[in-house]
């Protein structure tokens, strides 16, 4: 009977640890499609550095509220640049994941191309400099001046020396 009792208890306990698994936080409601689309586009400010809507923190309130805010946003008929500029008189420009594509934050958007451009710009100058100092070639042994033949005599017996095992 004792061996019932302890297979019971532990099932019970393990139908009581598995009881908040299945209970739906309450910041996690189920966002519609325009919410994710527009949640996307800001970060979660508890300080992790993860979109708002990715935000894995068990237990976050700071983006269940701004989930909350969102949702209430969407459901009063806001527009997006409307929740976008409560968001910013919020929390700051901080809160874009992305920076805008306008004003000074287009420099942000501009620059990783500008420096592809100038660094592809100065290997090439390297390169075309680097060929322009190439020493010639030395001639082969037989058709001009190079290497004396009993300097190549000389050569060939040291090494012919020192390979021999």
């Amino acid at each position: 009977m004792t061996k019932a009792r302890s297979i019971a208890a532990i099932t019970m306990l393990a139908m009581f640890a598995a009881v908040p698994l299945l209970i739906t936080p309450a910041g996690a409601q189920q966002l519609t499609d325009r919410a994710k689309h527009i949640g996307g586009k800001f970060m979660c400010m508890c300080g992790c550095s993860q979109v708002l809507t990715e935000c894995n923190h068990v237990g976050c309130s700071t983006s269940a509220s701004m989930l909350k805010e969102l949702n209430q946003s969407l459901a009063s008929g806001n527009s997006e640049d409307a929740i976008t500029q409560m968001f910013v008189q919020e929390f700051g420009t901080k809160v874009y994941a992305e920076p805008p594509k306008s004003g000074f934050s287009l420099i942000a958007w501009a620059l990783p191309s500008v420096y592809l451009f100038v660094g592809a710009g100065v290997v090439i100058l390297v390169i075309l400099r680097w060929r322009k100092h190439v020493p010639q070639q030395i001639a082969p042994a037989g058709g001009g001046p190079g290497i004396s033949t009993e300097l190549l005599e000389r050569a060939r017996a040291q090494v012919s020396r020192e390979t021999q095992d």
